[in-house]
This record gives C-alpha cells, sequence and structure tokens, in this order.
C-alpha cells in the first residue's frame, strides 16, 4: 500500500477508535487522578516519576527505566528492529505553589476532573501512562519502538532541562514525535518562537534606619524600566514582541516594599532580533541601576530557539487530516512545548491538545471528560502516521 493509501486506511479507522477508547474511560481516568494527586512541582517531581513508571510496568511496557537526568521511560517495543524510535513525552512538572505535603484533592463528576495541576500538565501524563494499555486492547503494533517519556524539569527555570537531556543523550536516531498538553483540543504546534524569559528583581536595601519618605521605591523604578522598554523600537518583520507578564512587591498599602519584581518575555521568530531586544532591556536596567544607585538585576529564566516545520511538511499535513477525520478544527501558534527541542535537532513532531479545560493554574481548574476519547484517538492516528513512514524523507 502506498503512503496515500495508508493514510486513508488510518483516516478511516480513527471515528471507530475513538468510541473504543471511550470504552477504556476508567482506566484513564484512574490514571489521571492517581498520578495528578501527586505534588510535583518543577525539580522535585520523583514521587510522580516513581508512580508513573509503576502504572507503566503495570501495564506491561518490554522496558522501563530512567535516563541519566532521571526521566522515567517506558518503552514498548516495534516489530522492526532496524525502524528507529517514536517519541511520545508530557512533562511531569507543574506550576503549583504550593508546599510538597500540601494535599492535592482532585474530584471527579459525569463530565469533568477537576483540582490543581490537572490542566498543565497531570491530564497529559496520565493518558500517556494508559496508552499501553489502549494499544492493547485496540490491537496496535508498530514497526518502530515506541517511547513514552515523562519528562521533567519542563516549565518555567526547569527550562526543559529534562526532554533537553533525553534528546541529546539518546543513542539512535529518532523518527518523530508526538508532545502531548492537557489542552487545548484542536491545538497543532509545529513550530516555536525564539524566546527569553527574563525576571527583574529591584532591591532597596540600607543599614541606615531611614524613613519612607527617603526611600526610593522599588514599584516606580519597576515601572520606569517598563515606560522605556515600551519606547523601544521593535519590527514588525521579524514579528517581535515584549511581553509582560508578572509583577510582585510589597505587603503593605502604606508601606514602601525593600523589594519588587518584573517578569517578562522577548519573543521572535529570530533568534538574531530576541538578542538585540534583551540587550537593549539590559542597558535600560544597567542604566536606571547606576542612577538611582540602586540594586537592579536581571536574570533569565529560561530560553528557546526559533525552529519549525513548514506548513507542507508531511507531519503537518498528516496531522491536519487526523484531526479533521474527528472533526476536530487545528488551531497552530507558537508553542514553548518540548517540540522545540525535537525541532531544534530536525527531529518532526507537533505538541497536541487533548481536551479542554479552563481555570488553568487555580485550584478549581478543570477539564472536559468526553473530549478526551477524540483527543487521544489523534495522538494515535499520528502516531500511526510516522510508523508508516511519513516522516522519513
Amino acid at each position: 500500500m502506498d503512503a496515500k493509501g495508508a493514510m486513508e486506511s488510518i483516516l478511516d479507522k480513527l471515528p471507530g477508535m475513538a468510541a473504543a477508547i471511550e470504552a477504556m474511560k476508567e482506566i484513564i481516568i484512574t490514571n489521571i487522578v492517581l498520578i495528578g494527586q501527586i505534588h510535583a512541582p518543577t525539580f522535585k517531581e520523583k514521587r510522580r516519576a516513581t508512580v508513573f513508571m509503576e502504572r507503566l510496568v503495570d501495564f506491561q511496557v518490554d522496558e522501563c527505566t530512567t535516563d541519566g537526568y532521571r526521566n522515567p521511560v517506558g518503552i514498548i517495543r516495534g516489530t522492526d528492529e532496524g525502524a528507529a524510535p517514536i517519541f511520545v513525552v508530557a512533562h511531569l512538572d507543574t506550576p503549583l505553589n504550593k508546599d510538597m505535603d500540601a494535599v492535592l484533592n482532585y474530584r471527579v463528576s459525569v463530565d469533568a476532573i477537576k483540582g490543581p495541576g490537572i490542566v498543565d500538565n497531570s491530564l497529559g501524563v496520565g493518558v500517556l501512562a494508559s496508552l499501553p494499555e489502549i494499544f492493547r486492547r485496540l490491537s496496535l503494533r508498530f514497526a518502530s519502538d515506541i517511547v513514552l517519556a515523562g519528562v521533567i524539569q519542563s516549565i518555567g527555570k526547569g527550562n526543559l532541562r529534562g526532554i533537553r537531556h533525553l534528546v541529546k543523550t539518546w543513542p539512535s536516531p529518532i523518527r518523530g514525535a508526538v508532545c502531548i498538553e492537557g489542552v487545548e483540543l484542536g491545538r497543532l504546534n509545529y513550530y516555536t518562537d525564539g524566546m527569553i524569559r527574563c525576571e527583574i528583581t529591584c532591591n532597596i536595601t540600607s543599614e541606615d534606619d531611614i524613613g519612607d519618605q527617603f526611600k526610593p521605591n522599588p514599584i516606580l523604578i519597576l515601572n520606569d524600566v517598563i515606560n522605556q522598554v515600551l519606547e523601544l523600537p521593535l519590527p514588525q518583520r521579524p514579528r517581535t514582541r515584549i511581553i509582560f507578564g508578572k509583577i510582585a512587591g510589597g505587603i503593605n498599602y502604606g508601606k514602601i516594599p525593600e523589594t519588587a519584581s518584573l517578569g517578562f518575555e522577548i519573543r521572535s521568530d529570530s533568534d538574531k532580533m530576541v538578542k538585540t531586544v534583551f540587550n537593549d532591556i539590559k542597558d535600560i536596567v544597567d542604566g536606571i541601576s547606576h542612577e538611582f544607585h540602586i540594586e537592579l538585576n536581571m536574570d533569565i529564566i529560561s530560553n528557546l530557539n526559533a525552529a519549525r516545520l513548514q506548513f507542507n511538511h508531511p507531519l503537518v499535513k498528516s496531522a491536519g487530516a487526523v484531526m479533521k477525520s474527528l472533526d476536530l478544527k487545528p488551531v497552530s501558534e507558537p508553542s514553548e512545548s518540548e517540540l522545540s527541542i525535537f525541532l531544534s535537532r530536525k527531529i518532526p513532531a507537533v505538541t497536541l491538545g487533548i481536551t479542554r479545560g479552563k481555570d488553568r493554574g487555580t485550584d478549581e481548574a478543570s477539564v472536559k471528560i468526553e473530549p478526551m476519547f477524540k483527543g487521544i484517538a489523534q495522538v494515535i492516528g499520528i502516531l500511526m502516521a510516522i510508523d508508516r513512514g511519513i516522516c522519513d524523507e
């Protein structure tokens, strides 16, 4: 069967596959809840990684181990020893500002799962852990090895360290990859912007017991930084943006704080432009620090290089066809996920969302159950397409 015929055969099976996956609802939800209720902030994912591996062992993957960076990895052996492996990855860490002993209670209703971290990315990890059993019940075999990786130290200050190490040290070529995020169903990410994420901190400390009327206000100093940054000329081509996303400082309405911080991102489809803007902002920070005789520091939290597949790449076209066969409308935008690491190493990859959700980053975060089954079917459809050779050229 030629590539076109193979793809048509895959597309014909997907609607029925989604219905078959729905029959496994209890297993999938159990994995999501079991893994999701384990607290896993960045750099402290060990407990969640252990349970993730235990679930893979329970589902009898052919090999279960960790790499040199403690990323948990399960391998389902393929039928062709000469075929390069296909990766499916989801990040284990969740951006929750909670104590490690905090209890994360998940609630399951008829149509939704609710709980902190469910959107980013406990649902994705639960689905990843369920794939071996889903493959078994659907009688799916692949020519390639399927590598299921729950990567650590991904978000925020983790700066994708887990996936960087896993891909860099993998001993063989990688055929293609699918990155799983909990939401939003319909996302089809196949490119990433260049990005530098920074934090500016302003500290006003004095050994002298001076009154507030003589003390510089770090909030106002950061406001001055913002105003000067907004005056920087940014080109429309290459498309470049500065996004101020976080500001914090002070504990009392009537007292000048001693410290304040500002978080922002520089994004562009040109790495050169990202570096140019970063240097311009660094000059602004250094200038204000010198002018006011204060401690003003700018630190890099994370960074990415711009990378992409073309819209007409076979993987992108096949992924779009898979989604449309499931009555999903593909929506594409830049992604900050593990996708960027695969693309930067010339490995074809896409990032997909599994379901629909809301209230991300809160204790009331929730995801819908019913759309998950199409979301999982799209992952399987794309894995089948990669396995049939759409990325091999």
